[in-house]
């Protein structure tokens, strides 16, 4: 699909003076303005994030009331069950929490939910767990916030719950297990959502204005709540013993795709050193069973491909209560055999992706994508249906919602694009549905398989009508415009600063004008390499899955490139290349 580029410059006078305030280079300072840090204290923070960044845990509502039942709980002496996600943000807030809670001195257990056995959230399972251990308190960590119903059951058998959440809430005017009367439409504050009865409900998403916090994971949350246990000295739980959770939380955090700036920044930041460093005996288990060598650097993009598809592998097609077990191992051959028993789950699952994704595009083959992609089939595995989702929404560049029907009934995961609100569409789509949850750009849904036709049909109309047809065209977005002659180590340096990278935090895409392209050629089948020429400078650049334009290139023509500069090693050298995402005719 064709992509526009969007180019944002700002006024030269301000960017000059950033550029000297701030001691960076012009360019630099066109990337931060562009990313929405545009004075010398922000670009400072940003730059140079520490955990003495970190907000007040108390500032999210809820938090004291949690700490203080965490706190009777420890003075009687009362069981924990710790409720999670079979997902890799649920596992991860799992184990911080069952590691804050035992080293506080609780009797913390945890229960995850079987994906196929009992589907997703807090449910009666989990209150069945917690009788069966005589818990009276249950800690809910990534779900809970629309349990109404097991938070009703859980109280009526004497066990006291606190939520942690960072799903959307339920709206009033919605309908969830038969509640909801009241106003629609958007959101402001606590007084428009309906809450499930608990003794504590922590999701910043109740409070919309919070825009610092509300960008927070489950995992994100986990850690809020330990950083709040460690300000009470009553608990027996130091400052000291946050840092070990650092590197769970990251991981949490990189897998449930949140922005990467603020508390999310400061987070990962710290935590990328002791992922390196190997203090997790199962982390560096896992390392080896993914094939990372020791020496080799650890950030944000190689943790999403590597060690967060291994965790969320168990959760997709089989039971990862034992991936929590990983986390917390201090036994190295334990923390080996599941690393390996993780590495062939996830072996099996991108097998079974593959089946489910092949058989989406066949089916695309007889359907109009053109404003949403809705397919269903009866074989289809629901632990891969988001993989899949995802992977035709980012090819597509339409929300795709994908369905697995069995007894009449589709469940689903849904994931979107940026600018359409998934959540907000399903809300439009209530008379419809049993049961949806989740975020602005993923959601699971359960329906009736009957009503999949009208189901389509509503959802394409919403989108159509919400992103005005054109605007649903992707787009390009070059961070700063350059001269080759700018591209440069002292530039890479700066850059640099950036990382971690992630959603909210891309890499930095520059683009540079009237280029010679020099030796265009395919390699490895399908990528396009070549050489970019400005006068006297000249850089190899590289185009993954872009050998498809080679035809298409006119010899002596002037070119466009959006690129991304980065440092190919090989052979022992070291050198600066351009990582291609855009090619076109200069106008």
């Amino acid at each position: 699909m064709h992509r526009r580029w969007l180019v944002t410059r700002t006024n030269a006078e301000y960017l000059s003076y950033l550029s000297r305030a701030a001691s960076i280079s012009p360019v630099f300072a066109q990337v931060l303005v562009n990313r929405g840090i545009k004075t010398v204290s922000d670009i400072h923070d940003f730059l140079h994030p520490g955990l003495t960044g970190l907000s007040d845990p108390f500032d999210l509502c809820g938090m004291r009331e949690a700490v203080e039942r965490i706190k009777t709980a420890r003075q009687r002496g009362e069981k924990v069950l710790v409720h999670g996600d079979y997902d890799a943000d649920g596992l991860t807030a799992t184990a911080i929490t069952v590691s804050a809670l035992r080293t506080a001195g609780l009797d913390a257990v945890y229960f995850i939910p079987h994906r196929m056995l009992h589907g997703y959230g807090f449910g009666a399972a989990g209150i069945e767990a917690a009788e069966q251990i005589g818990a009276r308190l249950m800690i809910t960590v990534d779900c809970g916030i629309g349990s109404f119903g097991a938070a009703d059951r859980a109280r009526e058998r004497g066990i006291d719950v606190i939520i942690t959440d960072h799903h959307e809430p339920v709206i009033k005017g919605q309908t969830v297990d038969g509640r909801g009367l009241g106003s629609e439409g958007a959101a402001t504050g606590l007084h428009d959502f309906l809450v499930p009865g608990a003794v504590a409900v922590i999701n910043p998403k109740l409070y919309p204005q919070n825009a610092k916090l509300n960008i927070l994971c489950g995992a994100g949350i986990a850690f809020k709540l330990a950083q709040a246990m460690a300000h009470d000295r009553d608990l027996g739980f130091s400052p000291d013993d946050l840092i070990p959770l650092l590197d769970l939380a990251a991981l949490g955090t990189v897998a449930d795709v949140v922005p990467l700036v603020g508390e999310n920044r400061i987070i990962i930041r710290d935590a990328l050193s002791h992922i390196q460093g190997g203090g997790r005996r199962g982390l560096q288990a896992l390392k080896q069973a993914a094939g990372i060598d020791d020496g080799r650097q650890i950030k944000a993009g190689l943790l999403s491909y590597t060690l967060v598809p291994r965790i969320n592998a168990a959760g997709r097609i089989g039971d990862s209560h034992d991936v929590v077990r990983l986390l917390l191992s201090e036994a190295e051959d334990e923390a080996h055999t599941l690393a390996a028993w993780l590495d062939s789950m996830n072996g099996e699952r991108q097998r079974i992706e593959e089946v489910v994704f092949q058989g989406a595009l066949e089916q695309l083959k007889e359907a109009d994508a053109e404003a949403g992609i809705v397919l269903a089939h009866e074989t289809w595995h629901q632990g891969v249906l988001g993989i899949v989702a995802s992977r035709l929404a980012e090819t597509f560049h339409r929300p795709a919602f994908i369905f697995s029907i069995e007894d009449g009934i589709a469940k689903g995961s849904a994931r979107s694009i940026p600018g359409f609100d998934i959540c907000r569409g399903l809300g439009q789509c209530g008379d419809l549905l049993i049961s949806f949850g989740g975020h602005k750009q993923a959601a699971g849904v359960k329906l009736r398989a009957g009503d999949l036709p009208v189901f389509e049909q509503r959802m394409k109309e919403i989108f159509m009508l919400d992103m005005a047809g054109g605007a649903a065209a992707p787009v390009l977005e070059i961070h700063a415009p350059v001269k080759l002659a700018d591209v440069n180590n002292a530039l890479m340096k700066e850059l640099e600063l950036l990382e971690p990278y992630g959603y909210g935090n891309p890499e930095p895409l520059l683009g540079a004008k009237n280029l010679e392209v020099v030796d265009p050629r395919v390699v490895g089948s399908k990528h396009l390499k070549l050489k970019v020429r400005n006068g006297p400078l000249c850089f190899d650049a590289i185009g993954f899955d872009m050998g498809r334009i080679l035809d298409d290139l006119v010899p002596s023509a002037p070119y466009d490139a959006a690129f991304s500069p980065s440092f190919n090693e090989w052979n022992g050298g070291r050198y600066l290349q351009l990582v291609l995402k855009g090619l076109r005719p200069s106008a």
